[in-house]
C-alpha cells in the first residue's frame, strides 16, 4: 500500500523543472500517486503533458477563484471539454477566497457555481478551495446539492461548520500540512471529528510545507510528516492511516486508475 499526494500543484514553476526528481523522492518516501490540480483554464495542456509523462499522476480542470475576474466568463462547457481526456480525473479547483480579492466576490460566486454544475454534468468529482467565505461556500453548496455532486474541501482550515455541512452533502475533507502548525489545534480538533472514510491527504504543494520543514519549498515526498500528525489525531497506525487514504482517494476519483 502507498500514500496518495491528493492535492499538488506540479506544473508550477519551481516544481516543473525538478519533476522527475520531486516524484521520485516522493516514491522513495511512500507516495506513489499524485494529483495536480488546475488553477487557470491554459494550464490544462501543460497539465495533461506532466499526466502523460508519469503514469499516476492525474490532473484536474477549473479556474482557482484567484484568477475568477481574469478568466472571464467560463462555461459549462468550457469545463467538461478537457473530461474527455483519461488523465483528468476532477473538476477545480475552484470555489470561494475573500482574503486577497473580496472586491472580486460576485464574479467568484457566478464561476464556482458554474464549477458545481459542471461537476454534475460531467459526474467527476469537484476539488473546493474556500477561505474566509464560509457562509458563501455553504450556501452555494446547499443551492447545488445533488446526488450527482460530490467532491473535496481540499487543505480544510475553515470553522467546524462547514466541515459538517460537506460531510452531510457527501463531500470528503483533506488534510494539509496546516494540521501540523502549533496554531492549528481547533483544526485538528476538526480532524478528530471527520470519520475516517471521508479523509484525504494533500501537501498543495509547493505551499504549506508541513513541521518540520516549514520554511521550505513544500513537495509530495513530505506528506508523511501530515500523516504522522492525522495519525496521531486519529488515534489510529500509520499502515491503517495510508490504507483508508488511499481507498478514499480511489473512491472518490474513480476515473483515476493506477498503472
Amino acid at each position: 500500500m502507498f500514500f496518495v499526494d491528493s492535492h499538488c500543484h506540479l506544473n508550477f514553476p519551481s516544481l516543473l523543472p525538478q519533476a522527475d526528481q520531486v516524484i521520485a523522492r516522493a516514491k522513495e518516501a511512500g507516495i506513489e500517486c499524485f494529483l495536480t490540480a488546475c488553477t487557470k483554464l491554459d494550464e490544462v495542456p501543460e497539465l495533461i503533458a506532466l499526466t502523460r509523462a508519469h503514469e499516476n499522476v492525474f490532473a484536474s480542470v477549473g479556474v482557482h477563484p484567484e484568477y475568477a475576474a481574469e478568466q472571464g466568463d467560463v462555461t459549462v462547457d468550457d469545463l467538461c471539454a478537457p473530461t474527455n481526456d483519461p488523465k483528468i480525473v476532477a473538476l477545480g479547483e475552484a470555489g470561494l477566497d475573500y482574503h486577497y480579492a473580496p472586491d472580486t466576490a460576485d464574479a467568484q460566486r457566478r464561476l464556482f457555481r458554474t464549477h458545481l454544475r459542471a461537476a454534475k454534468k460531467s459526474g467527476l468529482p469537484l476539488i473546493i478551495h474556500t477561505r474566509e467565505a464560509e457562509d458563501d461556500t455553504i450556501q452555494l453548496l446547499r443551492e447545488e446539492a445533488s446526488p450527482d455532486l460530490r467532491g473535496v474541501l481540499h487543505c480544510f482550515s475553515s470553522q467546524k461548520r462547514l466541515a459538517e455541512v460537506g460531510l452531510e452533502l457527501g463531500f470528503y475533507i483533506s488534510a494539509s500540512g496546516i494540521i501540523t502548525f502549533k496554531s492549528a489545534q481547533e483544526l485538528r480538533e476538526t480532524f478528530a471529528f471527520v470519520p475516517m472514510n471521508r479523509l484525504l491527504l494533500e501537501t498543495d504543494a509547493p505551499y504549506l510545507a508541513p513541521v518540520p520543514f516549514r520554511g521550505r519549498e513544500n513537495e509530495p515526498a513530505f506528506l508523511v510528516k501530515t500523516a504522522e500528525t492525522l495519525a496521531e489525531i486519529k488515534g489510529v497506525a500509520s499502515d491503517e492511516l495510508k490504507e483508508r487514504t488511499t481507498e478514499n482517494f480511489f473512491t472518490l476519483f474513480s476515473k483515476a486508475s493506477m498503472a
